[in-house]
């Protein structure tokens, strides 16, 4: 199944913990493994605190001021930043399901991160049964 993720930044973290957990209802896959992945060299998948939406600002602000837009590098299209940002999150998060629910701490959500945006965007999740 894919998710499409539209980005209004040019980064941004969106949680996208309730559409994973359509995507595992709609499969009938009560145990297994749920593997998110972004399709996009330029986006990344992670998993962090979801309560309050300031770790987000906070995570960006400080990923863009350690990597920033202009560091004078060689890749034409501008964007190099956004590779270097998706090569330290990942593409990818791997999370147990059972009993039809992803086993995620109490404060934990899934996040898709734009890091070359704005975009229309796609992950892939893919439920795997035990």
């Amino acid at each position: 199944m894919q998710i499409s993720v539209k980005t209004d930044n040019r980064t941004q973290m969106i949680d996208i913990t309730s559409q994973v957990r359509q995507a595992i209802d709609e499969s009938g896959i009560k145990d297994g493994l749920v593997h998110i992945y972004s399709m996009h060299t330029t986006a990344a998948i992670t998993i962090n605190e979801n309560a309050d939406p300031t770790v987000e600002i906070d995570m960006l602000k400080t990923i863009n001021k350690v990597i920033p837009f202009d560091d004078h590098f060689k890749h034409m299209e501008g964007n190099s930043a956004a590779h270097i940002k998706v090569s330290l999150f990942g593409p990818s998060e791997l999370i147990p399901l059972e009993k039809g629910s992803m086993v995620l701490g109490t404060w934990q959500g899934i996040f898709f991160c734009e890091f070359d945006g704005p975009r229309t965007r796609r992950v892939n999740v893919k439920i795997i049964p035990d």
